[in-house]
Order: C-alpha cells, then structure tokens, then sequence
C-alpha cells in the first residue's frame, strides 16, 4: 500500500511548529518510514499540487490568504491546522482588537497604504474552511505531532485531551501558579502539553486554546479564592485568545 503524501504550508506565522518537526531528528525519519513527504517549502524545494494530507501552519490574515487555504482543501483528503496560529489564529489574532487601518500605519508607517500590505482581521484556518485534526500549542508539542500522523496513518482516531492542564499539574506535583499571586490560564486551557510552562515557573499562557465547554464557575471559584477578578482574568486571555473584530467606520 502506497505512502500517505503530506503537504506542508505556511501562512501568516513564525513557522516555530515546523521547526518543532524538524527538531524531531532521528524520530523524523520513523515519521518519513509511513507518509511521503511532497511539499514542505522549509526543509524542501519540491512543490506538487497532488497530496492526501494538508498540514497549515498559521493563520489567515489576508483574502488571498483566504482563497489559497480554500484551494489546499478542495486538494486535500485530510487537513490538519498546526499549531496555535492555525487552531485558534493564535498571537496574531491580537490585532484584532484594533481598526486595520491603525494596525497598517503602527507596522508599516508611510507605506500602510501599499496595496501589497493589505490585511485584514486575522482568522484561525477553521474560519475559513473544515478542519479534521488540530495540533494545539505555541509551539507545538513536536509528540503529539507524531502521534497523530501514525494515527491517521493506521486509520485511528488520535485523542486529544479534553481536561484543563490544572489536571497535568496536579499529576505533575506543581504547586499552584495562584499561591504565587499569579493569574494563570491552567483552569480553562486545554490539557496535552504536560504543563512545562507551570512546571518552570510560569503560568499557562493558554496557547493551547479553550477546553471544550470550559468549567466557567470553577475558574470564577479560583478567581475568588485568590482575591483576582474576571477581568484580570480576561486581561490574560487576550493573548491567545482575542477574538474581537473592529472595523474602521
């Protein structure tokens, strides 16, 4: 039976989660032995517009953006969104608590106008077209990764946590990121990341996105607790999280 062949392409991102993937080293090659690779523009020159698996890393930030997403996915059998820009429009959806055209003239200055530097209000890769798996996180966790093309591959359906990373630190021994007068995003991020960020001494950033149907009033109770508020706690979230539009009327 023939190879899986997997695309790779890149929109609006650092392209931090396909270095994750090449970080993988020696693994990568355990991960070659089952799909073929036909276009990666980061570690490859060859292009093909035949391929099963679409892998779109970053969000969408412009129409045409748009429109080339939309043709992968006619192309692809199998699409997956990797990392936080492509699953939730991730850092890059900061901007949309701005008027584009405040956002054109604070990058570009003199050239805002420049029809090559259009934009318009970012978007995660579900947005605009189906996705069928998401790889979550800033970056990626490069075993994850691994996991869900051997599923695919062996026709599984990967799992993929559905609990709050409070869940990996408590297994994890780590004493709470609130007893240290932090507010962190553990109680409503999802889990599958092994909580490294509090494990070093940080809070949870949320770059792996809302859990489905996030325990609202548990996080409320945390908040409570530990003398924060709501809106302390919303302050945080932006960062991964914004979601609001604005226009410029």
């Amino acid at each position: 039976m023939s190879k899986p062949r997997v695309a790779i392409f890149d929109f609006a991102c650092c392209e931090g989660c396909q270095l994750q993937v090449v970080n993988l080293e020696e693994e990568l090659l355990d991960v070659l032995s089952v799909v073929t690779p036909v276009e990666w523009r980061e570690a490859m020159s060859e292009q093909s517009e035949e391929y099963d698996i679409a892998i779109i890393e970053g969000s969408i930030t412009r129409p045409e953006d748009e429109e080339r997403v939309k043709k992968i996915r006619e192309r692809a059998k199998i699409l997956i969104a990797l990392g936080a820009c492509a699953t939730t429009g991730g850092v890059n959806k900061l901007k949309n608590n701005f008027g584009m055209d405040e956002v054109r003239t604070i990058v570009y200055g003199k050239d805002a106008a420049m029809p090559h530097l259009n934009t318009m209000p970012t978007k995660s890769v579900a947005e605009v077209v189906k996705v069928d798996y998401m790889v979550h996180g800033c970056p990626i966790n490069n075993k994850e990764f691994t996991y869900i093309v051997r599923c695919l591959v062996m026709g599984k359906q990967p799992v993929i946590p559905n609990y709050p990373v409070c869940v990996e630190c408590k297994m994890r021994g780590n004493v709470c990121r609130y007893e240290y007068g932090e507010i962190c995003l553990g109680p409503v991020t999802r889990a599958g990341c092994n909580a490294p960020c509090p494990s070093a001494g940080f809070w949870c950033f949320g770059c792996r996105g809302y859990v489905d149907d996030p325990n609202v009033q548990a996080a409320r109770e945390v908040m409570d607790k530990y003398g924060k508020t709501v809106e302390d706690l919303k302050s945080r979230l932006l960062l991964f999280g914004s979601k609001q539009e604005h226009t410029d009327e």
